[in-house]
């Protein structure tokens, strides 16, 4: 079971789910133009996949330096997400 979590199988498995969250997202606003649009899906998604993503790079066992350029990223796309909301 600690396989598992030390492969990052548990988080590939977690961002494949965010996948089809956002798939499925999107298919529902092009069915009933309901709810946010395919930007503010992705804008939404994407910070915390870019986390899930860092995570797993911390337990795979990857360069610190890369573990801190995917948080950046995440912060980045958390501010862009922040910013779309914000207009609209």
């Amino acid at each position: 079971m600690s396989a598992l979590f030390t492969s990052g199988v548990v988080i590939d498995f977690i961002l494949l789910l965010m996948v089809v969250e956002g798939w499925v997202l999107v298919l529902l606003h092009r069915r009933s133009g309901g709810g946010l649009p395919p930007l503010g899906i992705v804008t939404l998604l994407l910070p915390g996949a870019l986390l899930l993503a860092a995570v797993r790079a911390a337990l795979v066992g990857a360069p610190w330096i890369l573990v801190a350029f995917i948080l950046l990223l995440s912060f980045v796309a958390h501010i862009a997400d922040v910013l779309n909301r914000w207009r609209s």
